[in-house]
């Protein structure tokens, strides 16, 4: 049983690499050129392939870590979201589909449930269980962020691609937490939550100069 444990972790390590090394790749790059897609879907197969392999590994005996089982959940929404919202790219997409509402509403269920399950361990005095209502808060806020994007999607100019850049750095953010973690065995609440922290004001930077670059093609 451990050798085929150990076998999972090795193939979960190489895929956790590969979206490592993609990852920050595609953020060097230049963005929505060739050599960034073709990164982005290599970050993508790497980082999902990881995180589903991390989540039955995440309960198996002398290997439970009910923290990485959430952060494979976490990944997993991420990229599928920040994928799938390339598709309002496309000026033929008039409506939202039932598959964006359910990645989204997905998210939003299990955020609600992680924040309720922090906050109750919290009080019961478990500091431990803060790093669910962190985690929880910030899924719970993309979720609703998506679903007012989805209520104004074609009154957004851009927003799919302000959409996806955070989502998908934000997938990366991740996998780093994720490797400082287990792979470093650094298990401290600043690994945990500083990344995300940095993390999150690289993404308001991006953000930032996205609209600017917006602003300036405009023909307004």
């Amino acid at each position: 049983m451990e050798q085929t444990i150990k076998i999972f972790i090795y193939v979960h390590a190489f895929f956790g690499g590969l979206g490592l090394i993609t990852g920050l790749g595609s953020v060097i790059v230049k963005k929505g050129g060739k050599l960034h897609r073709r990164m982005g879907k290599l970050f993508s197969v790497g980082v999902i392939t990881s995180s589903l392999i991390s989540i039955p590994i995440s309960w198996m005996p002398n290997h439970e870590n009910p923290f990485l089982f959430l952060i494979g959940l976490f990944t997993i929404y991420l990229v599928v979201s920040g994928n799938q919202i390339l598709t309002f790219k496309s000026k033929d997409k008039k409506q939202v589909k039932p598959i964006d509402k359910l990645i989204s509403g997905s998210m939003l269920f299990l955020s609600i449930l992680m924040v309720l399950y922090g906050v109750f361990g919290f009080v019961m005095g478990s500091s431990a269980n803060i790093l669910y209502a962190f985690f929880g808060a910030f899924g719970l806020s993309l979720s609703i962020k998506d679903f007012l994007f989805y209520k104004n999607h074609n009154k957004i100019k851009n927003g799919w691609l302000s959409n996806h850049v955070g989502k998908m750095i934000g997938a990366f953010i991740a996998s780093v937490t994720a490797f400082i973690v287990a792979g470093l065995g650094v298990g401290s609440l600043i690994a945990w939550i500083l990344p995300s922290v940095l993390g999150t004001f690289y993404i308001i930077y991006c953000r930032k100069k996205l609209k600017v670059k917006t602003t300036k093609v405009s023909p307004i």
